[in-house]
């Protein structure tokens, strides 16, 4: 006789909604597939995250890393596929994705999308989203933002679960197949620096090193920093000889001192920066965000803090950092350090009396004076760019990661995704082309009378003679490319809709674990609902005399670990940012969902 209690019965398969997942198309095609097409059939019976990305977001890049273990992990049960929809007009071409997804070391199939058709399919409205497909080919949740990947593995793990027991799980290898690796001296380099001797140092991003060049910009007299650094950017010569490294991956700054070699970790705690992490203290105690630029100014290293849209600063001297200027919202507003707003800053340049700063996702050139305010000198926001020279106030740059500052109180830009060295002068007020023909700029360092380039995606530095007279280009302007959201007169919801992962709750023993912010381009269109809450919904009144205009949302939630027998739970912080173009028609919707992580059951 058997006296065992009966094996308890298996909690049933949460229920979720079945929306069956539109089919991924992409004009310009598939990459790391060993040239394969893909479909979603093909992928039938695995579980499949599409990561809606551009090359652009350093959030998509924070994303990207996310993911790794992820991929790592449950590689014979899930495929990740990138699917690259562009912001700017160079993010559309081919050559620059195949150059992005090296870059980036992306190792999972990318398809290039240029004109957003299965961005719209999965009615997209923000960089980066994350789409989970079920191995039976339906949708069963969305993701927009950073913070989500202890989320995704939930799910991916009960995905496997519920459908091994179904038979519907197929395991085995996916369909990435990585490309042929190239042999260059450098690989995607991003910053570089004089040293005193007249070497050039400079940082070899896509190998996460460093390299000292002879004078003639193309001799390697050594390698610097395997396996301590992670896509290191920025540099800056301190007064004591040091070099000061932009540690972007590992959100550090790091020393390199040329002269015995030694390296040094002299901020940041390898932990990426979270909304409510301490904003200033010991250097080794406070997280920092991709850290992509460094410069030397009024006794301290000034930080493009590009992960949070803010400048920070490192003192040597105390050891302490603090953040300079921005309020961690994107965009672009000029005025005191503590209410400006910034856009990816990536690029800085000192001289007596300004910080000059390079303030990509704007397309704008920026400058804070001694007295700790931030003008405007080129650029008007989020969604316009181009290459157009004249007027400053009507100039257009696209996605500059480099300011330079020259001789004569001008500056050049390393205008990047426009393949050009530009000038602007306070003096006229006017901005040139001074080199065309580059690929993707990012850097360049004066040498006497030259300027030599750091040419990005042609892994060289490229000298060039600062011409006297400017170079002739055709003007172009550009918006960017996102169908506007039609939405009625008068009032409008807004729901951010965020479901907790498995496991989890919005955690408030300490206070409100969600944080709305609602602004608009112009402000003019909003009479009501800007401004920040704690509730992931709000109530807008739209300005009756416009039809159209941009609504800027950011949204922050906390969730923690659901046992209340843990005094420490472990929380996650998820949070995004959107910019959502608006029409204003009479039959528009009167409810505006963003869908930060889960699905809209209103639907």
């Amino acid at each position: 006789m058997n006296d065992a209690a009966p094996a308890p019965t298996p909690a049933p398969a949460p229920r979720r909604a079945r929306v069956r997942a539109p089919e991924l198309i992409g004009k310009g095609g598939w990459l790391n597939t060993g040239g394969e097409e893909i479909t979603l059939a093909d992928l039938r019976g695995k579980i499949v995250l599409l990561d809606f990305w551009t090359f652009c977001c350093v959030n998509c890049l924070h994303v990207l890393d996310e993911l790794r273990d992820l991929e790592e992990k449950h590689r014979d049960t899930l495929v990740i596929v990138g699917v690259h929809s562009p912001k700017f007009v160079h993010e559309a071409e081919h050559q620059a994705v195949v150059d992005a997804v090296e870059r980036y070391e992306v190792h999972h199939p990318v398809l290039d999308d240029p004109e957003l058709a299965t961005w719209k399919q999965y009615a997209v409205r923000a960089w980066p989203t994350l789409v989970v497909i079920d191995p039976e080919g339906y949708v069963v949740a969305q993701h927009a933002g950073e913070g989500h990947a202890n989320a995704i593995r939930t799910l991916v793990e009960e995905l496997e679960a519920e459908h091994e027991a179904k038979g519907t799980l197929r395991r085995g290898d996916g369909p990435y197949v990585p490309p042929e690796p190239v042999a260059t001296d450098l690989r995607f380099p991003g910053k570089a620096v004089l040293l005193d001797e007249g070497h050039f140092l400079v940082s070899d991003t896509t190998r996460h090193q460093l390299v000292e060049l002879a004078e003639d910009g193309e001799t390697v007299v050594r390698r610097i920093g395997e396996g301590v650094f992670r896509e290191p950017q920025g540099l800056a010569l301190l007064p004591d000889g040091k070099v000061v490294v932009a540690d972007t991956v590992n959100h550090a700054l790091r020393t390199y001192d040329p002269e015995s070699g030694a390296i040094e970790l002299v901020a940041g705690t390898g932990k990426q920066w979270w909304q409510g992490s301490p904003t200033s203290g010991p250097a080794l105690d406070v997280d920092l965000s991709s850290p992509w630029d460094v410069a030397w100014w009024q006794g301290k290293v000034w930080i493009a803090m590009a992960g949070v849209h803010q400048l920070w600063t490192y003192d040597p001297e105390t050891g302490t950092v603090e953040v300079a200027a921005g309020t961690t919202n994107e965009g672009l507003v000029d005025g005191p350090a503590a209410e400006a707003w910034f856009a990816q800053p990536s690029g800085l340049a000192a001289t007596e009396d300004r910080l000059w700063i390079a303030d990509s996702e704007t397309s704008a050139l920026r400058w804070m004076d001694t007295e700790g305010v931030v003008h405007t000198a080129v650029g008007t926001g989020l969604f316009d760019f181009g290459h157009r020279d004249g007027a400053a106030e009507q100039a257009l740059l696209q996605h500059p990661l480099g300011v330079t500052a020259l001789p004569d109180g001008s500056v050049a830009v390393s205008d990047t995704y426009n393949h050009a060295l530009r000038r602007y002068d306070p003096a006229t007020g006017e901005v040139t082309t001074l080199a065309t023909d580059l690929r993707e700029p990012s850097d360049a360092v004066l040498v006497g009378g030259d300027i030599v380039v750091v040419e990005s995606a042609r892994h060289r530095l490229t000298r060039l003679r600062l011409p006297e007279e400017a170079v002739q280009v055709e003007a172009v302007a550009h918006r960017t490319r996102r169908e506007a959201t039609e939405i009625a007169p008068g009032r409008l919801r807004l729901d951010v809709v965020f479901q907790a992962p498995t496991g989890q709750k919005l955690d408030q023993r300490y206070g409100p674990s969600t944080r709305l912010l609602v602004s608009s381009t112009p402000p003019e269109l909003l009479l009501g609902g800007e401004g920040t809450g704690t509730d992931l919904f709000r109530e807008l009144d739209l300005n009756p005399e416009l039809t159209e205009g941009v609504l800027h949302v950011s949204a922050m939630a906390a969730s923690c670990d659901d046992d209340p027998a843990n005094e420490y739970p472990a929380c996650h912080v998820h949070q995004q940012d959107w910019g959502v173009p608006v029409k204003i028609t009479a039959d528009g919707a009167a409810r505006l969902p963003l869908i930060l992580a889960g699905m809209d059951e209103t639907a």
